[in-house]
């Protein structure tokens, strides 16, 4: 199992993948996504957890969507998708007969309560709830480290959900970033880690909804102490995160290279190598 991977300055780089939705539904899906979370190194996964009737705008809830069980109301398509309690169950029991950790970003406060049950290591503010100011008190409330994402929502938006963090004293973790999926390279703005980090003085992350690997990496670099990256086992399935997600063989790269990445760095100092004498001695004619 991949060990949280120490840069340069001894930051630790926590990798977590997100299964979200990507399970269609489906248990079977899901025990085999968290297998391949695990077979890749991934130390913990995450869910998400919300009551349909409180999340779905009634505008919406009966507009047929196309979905993998065919055209139906998005309100039904909804209930497919979600988990309840016997399927929670199952998720607890089979993550701590594997040795992987699980949490989920509650989308309102009766999913936050749900959660309570399983007493998960962590707590997500997706970015769509990030201007939900009740659901952040509660969570704060709870005094777990908090993973709060910040796409769909401006500098004013982030400032007042980290008030209402310090306010508790509930450690956080700023996740830059961008709502679209997938996110272009040119939308990526990575710049963003190095400003949340000096604005609010914090730790920040990188929930990327990129279709590659590289992004992750450069976040990294960039000072990124947490990695936040979707996974599915196909990406062509019908669903809104599968495009945006990585498939095993790209999960394997991307935790690969991460866990590479702090060899690259050295010391800073310049040495002449004893490889790099023979070199030069062999070389030398003059």
């Amino acid at each position: 199992m991949v060990e949280n991977i120490k840069m340069v300055n001894n930051t630790e780089i926590m990798i977590h993948v997100e299964i979200g939705l990507n399970h269609n539904g489906s248990l079977t899906t899901a025990k085999k996504l968290i297998e391949m979370a695990k077979s890749c190194g991934v130390k913990i996964v995450k869910f998400q957890k919300r009551d349909i009737d409180v999340c779905i705008p009634d505008h919406l809830k009966n507009k047929i969507r196309n979905t993998p069980w065919g055209e139906m109301a998005y309100h039904e398509y909804k209930k497919r998708m979600e988990f309840d309690e016997n399927e929670y169950d199952v998720i607890d029991a089979y993550c701590k007969e594997l040795g992987i950790e699980w949490f989920a970003s509650a989308w309102d406060i009766s999913s936050l309560e749900f959660l309570k049950k399983y007493d998960c290591p962590y707590n997500k503010v997706a970015s769509a709830m990030i201007t939900n100011l009740p659901l952040l008190h509660e969570i704060a409330k709870e005094g777990k480290k908090t993973f709060i994402s910040t796409a769909m929502c401006d500098m004013n938006d982030i400032r007042r959900a980290v008030e209402i963090f310090k306010e508790n004293l509930c450690p956080f973790v700023l996740m830059h970033c961008v709502g679209i999926y997938p996110t272009p390279n040119n939308r990526l703005n990575l710049n963003m880690i190095p400003r949340l980090a000096k604005e609010f003085g914090c730790e920040v992350g990188f929930s990327d909804h990129s279709a590659g690997i590289l992004p992750p990496i450069v976040a990294a670099t960039l000072g990124a102490t947490v990695i936040e990256k979707h996974i599915t086992l196909d990406r062509a399935m019908q669903g809104s995160d599968h495009a945006s997600s990585l498939e095993r063989h790209g999960l394997e790269l991307m935790v690969r290279n991460l866990r590479d990445l702090p060899s690259f760095y050295g010391d800073g100092k310049k040495e002449l190598l004893g490889r790099e004498s023979k070199k030069l001695s062999d070389l030398k004619y003059w």
